[in-house]
């Protein structure tokens, strides 16, 4: 039945036959030409690179969106990724090839230049690199799907769809090096996930697109397919649990704001400036820098860790690190009588 449905699908919208023998190699030598290791392929992964590192290093999001109009590393995965469906394995080593000098140039770069520039603390471009979700899988699917789709359609802009995925591929990877220069394994660890999390996302929407279009029998392509398929799965796991924990910290966030702002716990003239929240110790950690005209008692963190508690079904520890403002009139420098205090 399912299988049925596939072939309803692929027939109506796709044209559901497969492509002449001329098309296919057409298409073939086109992805070859697409996967080679050449001067160009690393000239523009060297730039990409470069601009994706400053861009995360100044914090800059449109830096690093301009980078994925020269990364070239998503050209390799839709070879490879036609290479799978087809068995062609001189296609899956070009690709592999280039995608792993990509990688491993790029890498290494992005750690040279976190060496030579030294920052002490990363911003949040790089930290959001970090923690990949199964929405980060989301978007690399639906990124490879347009990319291969592009790829059979002339209509379609092949840069357009280029870009949507170079974004995805080039930044993770400069993170990679970034945390490796300062020995933050974590950072390089999620970034490394991230990337991996892209490739897969990625490789398996290309196939399943070149499949959809005629150029792989589904006889031919579901072995492969099947492999993806269970990597992917694979990888489902790790990226559900970080959509659960950050499902938890931001409603976690959501109820000390709420608490803070609406009054729901009593804080005189108080400026929430940051919050952060570590899972790690038993129970957890809130951090809050606030400004604050009146000292923060005691008793108003106990209410507050209560009002969490009893929001999120878990304990919680809060620790303010507060920042107290003094307010100075004209008056008090300079009394009304023209006399300084204490003299007649």
């Amino acid at each position: 039945m399912v299988r049925d449905g596939l072939k309803t699908v692929t027939n109506r919208y796709f044209g559901g036959r497969r492509v002449s023998p001329m098309a296919l190699k057409h298409m073939r030598d086109s992805l070859m030409d697409d996967s080679e290791l050449n001067r160009d392929y690393v000239v523009m992964t060297i730039g990409a690179c470069i601009i994706a590192t400053l861009g995360l290093l100044s914090n800059s999001a449109a830096v690093i969106i301009g980078a994925m109009l020269v990364a070239p590393l998503m050209l390799p995965i839709r070879g490879m990724a036609f290479g799978f469906l087809e068995g062609d394995i001189e296609l899956i080593t070009e690709g592999a090839k280039a995608l792993g000098v990509g990688t491993i140039l790029a890498i290494a770069l992005s750690t040279a230049l976190g060496f030579m520039l030294g920052l002490s603390e990363y911003g949040s471009e790089v930290w959001a690199r970090s923690e990949p979700t199964l929405l980060d899988l989301g978007i690399a699917i639906t990124a490879g799907g347009i990319s291969g789709f592009a790829k059979v359609q002339p209509k379609i802009s092949s840069t357009l769809a280029g870009t949507a995925i170079a974004v995805a591929l080039m930044p993770p990877v400069c993170v990679i090096g970034l945390g490796l220069a300062q020995g933050k394994m974590a950072l390089s660890q999620g970034a490394t996930l991230l990337y991996v999390t892209n490739l897969i996302g990625i490789t398996l929407a290309c196939m399943l697109a070149f499949w959809l279009t005629g150029y792989a029998p589904f006889q031919k392509a579901r072995k492969s397919l099947r492999y993806v398929l269970i990597i992917t799965g694979a990888l489902v796991i790790p990226l559900a649990l970080s959509l659960v924990e950050l499902v938890r910290q931001n409603r976690a966030e959501d109820s000390v704001r709420d608490a803070l702002v609406n009054g729901t716990v009593t804080f005189q003239r108080l400026e929430l400036i940051d919050l952060d929240i570590d899972w790690l110790p038993s129970p957890p950690e809130v951090r809050l820098t606030v400004y604050s005209v009146e000292p923060v008692t005691p008793t108003q963190v106990g209410l507050l860790e209560q009002y969490v508690t009893d929001r999120m079904n878990r304990p919680f520890r809060l620790i303010f690190e507060v920042s107290e403002v003094q307010e100075v009139t004209k008056e008090e420098v300079q009394p009304a009588s023209g006399e300084p205090d204490g003299e007649e």
